[in-house]
């Protein structure tokens, strides 16, 4: 189950991240960049340092741009060995970026609707479906465009399962162990349900990354994954 669980290093330095990850040990080997550590921490060069270090790296940049440009990004990662790349949900994007990735071992990833956001604020942004719904259309396309997964909320998982396939990876933020703060995330669910429902990978940032014991966070989280497994 440790290869499912992947630590957002959500921090804003590098001395930071890699502190968090010697803190991890061996007891986690995927780790997610993102935004604040991309730009604040030399996220890239921290990236291919863990790379180096035999661990898997997920880029989570959620890249939107012309054609061109979306091909050439995600070719520059797939470059660098990383397991996974996030971009957003458009169908043109995510067929650039499934062209710019095939023959490589980057798995690219579209994001849905962010976990963020409810009924309300989809429909504030635009959509006249509610957030089930615009996930569902997203996942869809994201089939029909030939890219390895998606992003969704666990309260969609099942749903996204059942459009795309048994191959696809369908990877989840939202994840909230038993007591842990929901912070400003709003469609969650538990480490096992969300397995159960359908996700391939979890994402968990803070109930890790701020806990006072890490490792001792990120084991009791293995542990709720674990839980009612058959693997188990």
């Amino acid at each position: 189950m440790s290869g499912q669980l992947i630590v957002g290093l959500d921090v804003s330095s590098r001395a930071q991240a890699e502190a968090i990850v010697t803190a991890l040990g061996d007891s986690v080997d995927f780790y997610k960049i993102g935004y604040q550590c991309f730009y604040g921490a030399d996220g890239y060069a921290l990236g291919k340092a863990l790379l180096a270090a035999g661990k898997k790296v997920f880029f989570d940049l959620k890249l939107l741009d012309i054609d061109n440009t979306v091909e050439k990004g995600v070719a520059a990662i797939a470059d660098t060995g990383a397991t996974m790349l996030t971009v957003h949900a458009y169908p043109k994007t995510m067929r650039a970026a499934a062209r710019a990735a095939e023959g490589s071992g980057l798995t690219v990833l579209g994001v849905t609707v962010l976990t963020s956001m409810d009924d309300a604020d989809v429909k504030e942004a635009g959509y006249e479906r509610d957030a089930a719904g615009l996930v569902a259309l997203r996942a869809q396309q994201g089939r029909d465009a030939g890219i390895g997964g998606l992003v969704a909320s666990p309260h969609e998982a099942e749903m996204v399962r059942t459009i795309v396939g048994p191959k696809l990876a369908i990877v989840t933020p939202g994840i909230r162990p038993a007591g842990a703060d929901l912070g400003d995330q709003k469609r969650v669910m538990s480490p096992r349900q969300a397995l159960d429902a359908g996700a391939t990978h979890l994402v968990v940032a803070r109930p890790i990354i701020a806990a006072a014991d890490p490792a001792a966070a990120a084991r009791s989280i293995l542990a709720e994954m674990n839980a009612g497994s058959r693997l188990a």
